[in-house]
């Protein structure tokens, strides 16, 4: 048996040599984050499920879990896997780290209020820009490297609507500094199975992630975690009724923002862009230094 594995290897190699070339040319890449342990259980479950097979009319048991058994069922795998890792380990993570969801754009707009997502090219539609934490410059194509445990939003014609999803595994680089993407995906076109994608791969929308890792800019009329966030920063510095920090972007958060971009010389358009959020964030960190009530007494 071994001798006609190694035949058979051999053979591989001498029928396939560009393919064995370019598996031999990538390196993995690590990853910029920690990666935490959930992350490593739900990859495990979801690598249990390598060549499960959709039955007659497109059953699966990841759509008779959602209650359609013969449904379109790429978020249904991942999302199943949530739940068995909840399941088996007492985690809470469907609903809380992952989304629970069936349609079309749920799944993206649940990490976008989540403040989660990152657009491959950096400009969310219907919000503005983003930019990594810590940089000064806006997000571009390929500027963010997929953490394992995220997911891969794709669209497979010319609009914005996500028609399907996927798990980051692992990324690599090539020799040429070009970057994949290796993933878990279900419905593929009728199974799970890994899947190999290029980071700069059109049809790629983009990245429901792991980590808070982007900001993005907010506006008039945005809902989520970020504006919240942003909310308390603005009543902490006292330009914000701390009792309107409600996670939505109405008047009186436009105003709170015009308020501050006047007394910090910056354009007044009540729009918190990179500039107005980075001399927020400055102000919030001078404003905790100079407070009593955050500094700590040391006995000696």
């Amino acid at each position: 048996m071994k001798k006609l594995l190694a035949l058979a290897c051999t053979l591989l190699l001498f029928v396939f040599p560009a393919q064995a070339e370019i598996l031999a040319s990538q390196t993995r890449i690590p990853p910029a984050y920690e990666v935490p342990e959930y992350v490593e259980l739900l990859l495990e479950v979801a690598r249990a499920e390598l060549g499960y097979t959709e039955g007659d009319r497109g059953y699966t048991k990841y759509g008779e879990w959602v209650g359609d058994p013969c449904t379109q069922w790429c978020a249904e795998y991942l999302c199943w896997c949530v739940d068995q890792v909840d399941q088996r380990h007492g985690t809470e993570l469907l609903r809380k780290v992952y989304p629970m969801y069936s349609g079309s754009n749920t799944g993206k707009n649940w990490f976008i209020q989540q403040g989660r997502y990152i657009v491959r090219w950096g400009n969310l539609e219907g919000w503005g820009y983003q930019w990594l934490k810590g940089e000064s410059s806006y997000i571009s194509t390929g500027d963010y490297i997929p953490q394992p445990g995220d997911w891969v939003f794709f669209t497979w014609d010319s609009d914005r609507d996500t028609d399907h999803v996927a798990m980051v595994e692992y990324c690599t680089m090539d020799q040429d500094g070009n970057v994949q993407i290796h993933v878990l995906e279900g419905n593929a076109p009728s199974a799970v199975q890994r899947n190999v994608y290029d980071l700069t791969y059109t049809r790629i929308l983009g990245y429901g992630t792991v980590h808070d890792v982007a900001d993005v800019t907010m506006r008039y009329g945005n809902t989520g975690v970020k504006v919240l966030q942003l909310q308390e920063k603005l009543g902490y510095l006292n330009y914000l009724d701390p009792a309107k920090a409600d996670g939505v972007y109405g008047i009186a958060t436009a105003d709170a923002v015009r308020a501050f971009q006047y007394d910090c010389g910056l354009k007044e358009n009540g729009i918190a862009n990179i500039k107005t959020q980075q001399a927020i964030n400055l102000s919030v960190d001078e404003a905790i230094d100079n407070d009593p009530l955050t500094w700590t007494v040391i006995d000696e």
